[in-house]
């Protein structure tokens, strides 16, 4: 599985805009999951990405396969190894 980080995120994970976890997807592999694996590997990411009660911050979308979890099963959304999940902070401006 490919998960992509937008260029404001690359200095935590040390300019890489492309991590790869292909190991640990059991059955039943969940965005909840490899978010909890991403903030072990880069732990200033999750201040960036959730919100205090530890939900997905509002300014945060995030995107499997180009869908938007929001219309799929949430960080409920199960993964498999052949997926690309991107992380997208919105952009603000008017």
């Amino acid at each position: 599985m490919n998960i992509l980080i937008p260029e404001q995120l690359s200095k935590i994970t040390g300019t890489k805009s492309v991590i790869q976890y292909l190991d640990g997807l059991e059955k039943g592999y969940d965005i909840k999951n490899m978010l909890s694996r991403l903030f072990v590997d880069y732990p200033p990411l999750k201040e960036r990405l959730l919100n205090i009660n530890g939900e997905l911050n509002k300014f945060v979308n995030v995107y499997v396969n180009g869908e938007d979890i929001r219309f799929l099963n949430g960080i409920d959304t199960t993964l498999i190894d052949t997926d690309e999940v991107s992380i997208v902070p919105a952009m603000a401006g008017g």
